[in-house]
């Protein structure tokens, strides 16, 4: 036996939906079942910067999480939640400071000190450029609100992480190991750069603020080099700090990080196999002691079919409670030191991250890698060799491309009451709540903040005090990120598929679907057109991009003018490009809002022979309805076979003109 047991990690479950009021009950409950921390999930409007009453939130509000657009919905949120006592977790980018703001005055209101607070703030703007799509602001800006932030917590509210570097999103994007470390340290660079560099900090807290960084990372179901990899990431991150930034406390160093376990593999097919693939992924986190996470989440085994009710979220916690409380793992030192095997391949991802990250540098570091094109590139080339091998069979995934042969699962026998279904009052209840919060606040005090936070934006003062002066007047969210809109300008960032080329090789399925294109493309006299458009607030562009990708390498012309587009925006595109097809995705569970507005858009612009074909997470009873109101073809996870999507979208471009 070791020394005595080692205390187990933090075990969250991620929450956060419809409303304040809802979300807080279902916090109280989780509590109760012994979760340890709260992790906040946000709706989209709140994590991009816009009330609910914008154009581009409508169909989004209290969709994927709890919307916030004032101080009421977070005194809400947190109602008889002792925040003083509370460890949490907010998955916020853009609108970090916003919401860190509005939580310090709610703690401030319940008596608690900005130094008592404890928890994160996501905080980490770069991989929203490249895989989850929630930026508001042009990356040199959104960096300045990153970093103000972290130099505030440093000096005020001590405890606190500021920032949450994420390559959790990056490895959902298709990232491999190697630019999974790669890409998540450049961007530490990045913003350790920045604030050493801002003058904020003084030079002999740097270590302070090295302490308070902390990353989210993925792991996958390969769990051995998922062990590995955080191996590597444990020394990376060593040696940089010590090397780069000169922090000699060895405890200071130490690489701090939570997880959420992969979702990419998680299969719509046989769901019930996402429970192994989800404990095999917990363990690539906690068998190594030496790289243990610090806290966990993971997900429901039902997560590719829409959302997981409370009692998934439970089986999933029970899963971290079996292996912390049952298994004798906690009673023993790091079970891989001394193993040849481990370090061989610790060593190769070390040498692969090293080159990686040298090239970033080279290039001006992780924010010019942005703008280039070069890191979503990398990606979205990743993805779609991920995708290829899974085609060929080459990667076996259990009940898709292998032992697809199933007895019927009690588990989906009703799918419409597997998921939980997101209330649809709930858009016009926030816009309700918003409109009285605006009639019975002091608009000359909202006007002066408001006024404040234009002019410090204009220099390069901490914007955080405006903030906490705004967030107690009683500004919404969309007003505090509407001025910094105006103030830094908007923000589209590269799609990465004009630059990525697919397989081109991809044997006789492409070579066929090609030949039909050509052939259709000859007898509509012009090259088939195809729009990818991403409608909403929705920024995980990935099966999009896949989508784009694909296209492309069997003959058509793609036009994808990347995320967060209004249906009138998407109908304007596919008029200006005379396009043949409009094929969209949506995976935050708005289809039913704004698929049948591009629809209707389409035929009141004279479009009729024009056919929309739709991909995201769809149940069963709207994908019926959207056919019934005129979609021509839902795909949903399930259908991975992106060639044999393509060869559809030609039969679907045929039937609409009557070939």
């Amino acid at each position: 036996m070791g020394t005595e047991k080692d205390r187990p990690w933090v075990m969250r479950t991620y929450a956060g939906h419809s409303s304040a009021a809802e979300s807080n009950a279902l916090f109280r409950r989780n509590l109760a079942k012994g979760q340890t921390g709260l992790s906040v999930a946000f709706d989209l409007p709140t994590q991009t910067g816009y009330d609910a009453d914008h154009p581009l939130a409508k169909g989004e509000v209290g969709k994927v999480g709890v919307p916030i657009a004032h101080l009421g919905d977070v005194r809400a949120l947190f109602d008889q939640i002792p925040l003083a006592q509370m460890n949490t977790s907010m998955t916020i980018n853009a609108t970090a400071m916003w919401l860190l703001a509005l939580y310090q005055v709610a703690a401030q209101e319940q008596g608690a000190l900005p130094d008592e607070l404890t928890g994160t703030t996501q905080n980490d703007i770069v991989k929203e450029y490249l895989s989850r799509g929630t930026y508001a602001f042009p990356p040199d800006a959104s960096l300045r609100l990153t970093t103000d932030l972290i130099a505030y917590t440093v000096a005020n509210v001590p405890k606190w992480n500021p920032i949450n570097i994420c390559s959790y999103h990056l490895q959902e994007a298709g990232a491999t190991p190697v630019q999974e470390l790669a890409f998540a340290l450049s961007t530490a660079i990045a913003v350790l750069d920045r604030v050493r560099d801002g003058g904020q900090v003084p030079p002999e807290r740097f270590g302070d603020v090295v302490q308070r960084i902390s990353f989210f990372v993925n792991a996958g179901v390969r769990f051995i080099e998922e062990t590995c990899k955080m191996r590597a990431f444990v020394r990376l991150w060593d040696d940089l700090t010590l090397n780069r930034y000169g922090v000699t406390d060895p405890k200071a160093r130490r690489l701090r990080y939570g997880v959420q376990v992969n979702s990419l593999g998680l299969t719509e097919a046989q769901p019930e196999n996402n429970v192994q693939r989800i404990v095999l992924e917990m363990l690539g986190v906690t068998l190594s002691k030496n790289a243990r996470a610090r806290a966990v989440q993971l997900p429901a085994w039902n997560e590719a079919l829409g959302l997981p009710r409370p009692w998934d979220q439970q089986w999933s916690l029970r899963m971290q409670q079996v292996l912390a409380y049952e298994s004798d793992l906690l009673e023993y030192d790091d079970i891989f030191d001394g193993s040849h095997v481990i370090e061989a391949k610790v060593d190769e991802l070390v040498a692969g991250a090293r080159e990686e990250i040298d090239r970033v540098q080279a290039m001006g570091g992780a924010v010019a890698a942005v703008e280039s094109g070069y890191l979503k590139q990398a990606l979205v080339a990743s993805h779609a060799e991920r995708r290829q091998r899974i085609e060929s069979g080459e990667q076996i995934v259990i009940g898709v491309n292998k032992f697809e042969n199933t007895e019927p699962s009690p588990l989906t026998a009703d799918l419409d009451t597997a998921i939980q279904t997101v209330d649809p009052a709930a858009e016009s209840a926030a816009l309700e709540s918003l409109r009285d919060w605006r009639s019975k606040r002091n608009d000359k005090a909202v006007e002066v903040a408001l006024a404040k936070l234009r002019e410090a934006s204009k220099g390069t003062d901490n914007l955080m005090p405006v903030t906490l002066e705004c967030a107690r007047a009683g500004v919404t969210t969309g007003e505090w990120a509407g001025v910094l809109r105006e103030m830094f300008g908007e923000y589209r960032a590269p799609t990465g598929v004009s630059g990525s080329v697919g397989v081109s090789s991809g044997g006789e399925a492409i070579a066929a679907v090609r030949a039909k294109v050509a052939a259709t493309s000859e007898e509509l006299g012009g090259r088939l057109r195809f729009l990818v458009g991403k409608p909403g607030l929705d920024g995980h562009s990935n099966g999009a991009e896949q989508v784009a990708v694909r296209a492309r390498d069997v003959g058509f012309e793609v036009i994808y003018q990347g995320i967060r587009l209004t249906p009138e925006q998407i109908v304007a595109a596919a008029v200006a490009e005379d396009v043949h097809c409009v094929g969209l995705s949506i995976l935050s569970g708005s289809h039913m809002e704004l698929v049948p507005q591009v629809v209707a858009g389409l035929r009141e612009a004279g479009l009729e022979d024009v056919p929309v074909v739709v991909g995201g997470i769809v149940p069963d009873a709207d994908a019926r309805a959207l056919l019934a109101a005129g979609v021509a073809a839902v795909y949903t996870p399930k259908d991975y076979d992106l060639t044999g999507m393509m060869s559809d979208v030609v039969d679907v471009i045929r039937h609409a003109n009557k070939l």
